[in-house]
């Protein structure tokens, strides 16, 4: 990430007169607090082993709730084959660290945390022609639409997929397709998080191996944290057995797609000359400006117009190349100001076309 980015988008989340919409926040309205602060309190004070040690690959229960998950969507999972991770990006991070030295393809733009786990641990990271290819099922980030399913046969011919499924289960049709890992357990690194549908401040993912490379990824995953967070695992364990899991997806799906409506109708009336993606899920809208040039300077320009976003060059592997983007995010932000934040942005959009 541009530090400068970094430094910008904390100024204006410090700041009450910005409107975000970067980020990529679930919507504080929809995480179970009640029945989490419950779960929190149960296991803490009933199960001695939510406050002590666990072993790396996390625990059994939870593992098995997983595999059951992705066998009913037909792949078959063991559930001794889950690693449970803190968050996706840790499993990120494992899946960098075992492909060092080699190249990970990820298309044009892509989610930049991947960018920067896949680089930290000494892998390079191409557009095209990768080694390795990670890719984002469902609902892909940031362009929140499907890009795998269509060619679904072409990626199966991958050498190695890095299947990120954060968004796969918010998609709005609630359409979700069959794993990748299904038809190809033997070169799919499957990822999965409940930080999209709970809440991203427990840090809890998982990751599942092809099975020749489980063994050293707990070993890298023991020497990196000894094991996920216990309470938090625990904590969510017992979640899943007092919460209709589905239904709270349910409506989340039918929140997003409000929002996503309401960000979308509101960049057709107020911002002239762009172009963008209507999502299929997710949490963000992509737009493309049509212009060249600095998209630091855009971020600038919004900032000081009141409203917050995520410029392209950190989607991209390549930095600034091509015409200028932003990614805007509806998850978190009420409806009202979804409506401002598009009518700053034509402001400081217009004033950067003016300036550059």
């Amino acid at each position: 990430m541009n530090p400068r980015i970094t430094e910008l988008q904390k100024q204006a989340a410090g700041r009450s007169d910005v409107i975000g919409l970067a980020g990529g926040l679930p919507a504080d309205e929809l995480m179970p607090r009640t029945e989490l602060a419950r779960a929190l309190a149960e296991v803490t004070a009933h199960r001695d082993e939510a406050l002590q040690y666990g072993w790396p690959e996390g625990d059994e229960s939870l593992r098995a709730w997983i595999a059951r998950r992705l066998t009913a969507r037909g792949a078959t999972v063991d559930p001794e084959r889950v690693i449970i991770t803190s968050g996706a990006q840790q499993a990120l991070a494992l899946v960098g660290a075992a492909c060092r030295g080699e190249r990970i393809s990820v298309g044009s733009e892509t989610y930049p945390a991947a960018i920067a786990a896949f680089r930290q641990a000494g892998a390079a990271v191409v557009v095209t022609g990768g080694d390795a290819a990670y890719v984002m099922p469902g609902v892909g980030n940031p362009h929140g639409v499907d890009q795998i399913e269509p060619h679904r046969l072409r990626w199966l011919a991958e050498k190695t997929l890095i299947v990120d499924e954060a968004y796969s289960e918010l998609r709005f049709d609630g359409q979700i397709a069959r794993p990748l890992l299904a038809d190809a357990p033997e070169r799919v690194w499957h990822i999965g998080t409940f930080s999209k549908s709970v809440s991203p401040g427990l840090r809890v993912g998982w990751l599942i191996p092809p099975a020749r490379e489980h063994d050293s990824i707990v070993d890298i995953k023991s020497a990196m944290d000894l094991q996920t967070a216990s309470l938090t695992q625990l904590a969510i364990r017992r979640l899943l057995a007092t919460l209709d899991y589905d239904a709270l997806l349910a409506k989340a799906r039918g929140f997003y797609q409000e929002r996503a409506a309401v960000l979308g109708q509101a960049l057709h009336d107020e911002v002239p000359g762009i172009r963008f993606t209507v999502p299929e899920g997710g949490f963000a809208i992509w737009i493309d400006t049509n212009d060249d040039g600095d998209d630091v300077a855009l971020l600038e320009a919004c900032i000081a117009a009141g409203v917050c976003m995520d410029p392209s060059s950190v989607f991209r592997p390549r930095g600034a190349a091509g015409p200028v983007a932003m990614r805007a995010c509806f998850s978190n932000t009420a409806p009202d100001q979804l409506v401002e934040g598009a009518r700053r942005f034509a402001t400081a959009l217009e004033r950067w076309r003016r300036d550059r």
